[in-house]
């Protein structure tokens, strides 16, 4: 009878991990990798609100920037019959097939940060990210208030353009609002025009092959901020300095940005937030409801961050940073 009552009760407990497993609401993420300090910010900001969820479980797979890992990884999704799938592609091209086997299975996309090339002709349920246009023309409009503002609004300067990841949303975005908003100021010329691939590395190695090719430099316009922090040690180890020799305006706000505004040695940043994990949990949840969503691309409420403040963009008013980078979340 006791072998019986001991078999009995070890199938109760059996059926119930089972049944609990059964009722856990699986919630799956391709990310791109950690190319960056926003990167990492924006991995940790949905890792944390979605993992740390009751009752749901996160399945997070790091592509470590390659397109190949995150279709393998999408794929996987599907056969393990997740419930919802976030979604950020290293690139814009190349998901059209993948993502309509996602809805092939009628599993919910929620797209975010990077938009792929394909969005009107797939399913999704909700979308979040920057406004990659208006950043890249917020880059150059700063720099072109800002000459204004010290009096250089007619001197000819020369421009370099440190772009991201080639056929990144990122990438795409910003070269076509960096280029948009050049047109207002003729007294700024682009000399040079290259990807850093949006990392601190490849900024300082792209910075130091420039200034080796060309004699005067006046402005460096950084797709992201750590492209800018690895340019400025190239400035300085060529004996310059950053800041006042090379205006140098990056993008995404990240807290290393504010350090180097604060020391002189950067002038500006455009803030891009990488805080998405209230966003995705509140877009799950109403998943959950039953609720249907906009398809419209949300884009967060985001400022820009200088030396000074007081540079009016049209759109924005820049902020000292130093006034604000106690409160940088990342």
């Amino acid at each position: 009878m006791k072998k019986l009552l001991a078999l009995v009760l070890a199938m109760v407990m059996v059926m119930t991990a089972v049944s609990a497993l059964a009722d856990t609401f699986k919630v799956a993420f391709s990310q791109i990798g950690q190319e960056s300090d926003w990167r990492t910010a924006n991995t940790d900001s949905i890792k944390n609100d979605v993992g740390g969820h009751e009752g749901w479980e996160l399945i997070y797979d790091d592509a470590q920037q390659k397109q190949e890992n995150q279709i393998k990884a999408l794929r996987n999704f599907i056969t393990q019959g997740v419930d919802v799938i976030l979604f950020t592609g290293v690139v814009s091209t190349g998901w059209e097939e993948v993502l309509k086997e996602v809805n092939a299975e009628e599993i919910p996309l929620i797209l975010v940060d990077r938009m792929p090339d394909c969005i009107n002709e797939i399913e999704y349920a909700a979308a979040f990210g920057g406004d990659f246009v208006e950043e890249g023309r917020r880059q150059t409009a700063w720099a072109g208030e800002y000459l204004k503002a010290q009096g250089r609004g007619d001197e000819e300067v020369n421009v370099v353009i440190m772009e991201g990841t080639t056929g990144a949303d990122a990438q795409v975005g910003r070269t076509k609002g960096n280029l948009a908003g050049l047109e207002a100021y003729p007294n700024m010329k682009v000399i040079a025009q290259q990807s850093g691939n949006f990392t601190r590395a490849e900024g300082q190695a792209l910075m130091e092959s420039w200034l080796k090719s060309y004699d005067k430099i006046d402005i460096l316009i950084a797709q992201n901020d750590d492209m800018a922090l690895g340019a400025i040690d190239a400035i300085k180890g060529a004996g310059k300095v950053p800041g006042k020799d090379i205006i140098i305006v990056g993008c995404d706000s990240v807290k290393a940005a504010f350090d180097a505004i604060v020391a002189g040695e950067m002038n500006a940043t455009i803030e891009c937030t990488p805080l998405y994990g209230p966003f995705v949990v509140d877009a799950i949840e109403k998943l959950q409801a039953g609720e249907t969503m906009s398809k419209t691309l949300l884009h967060p409420e985001e400022g820009v961050y200088d030396m000074d403040g007081g540079i009016d963009l049209g759109t924005v008013v820049s902020v000292k940073a130093a006034d604000v980078i106690d409160q940088r979340q990342y």
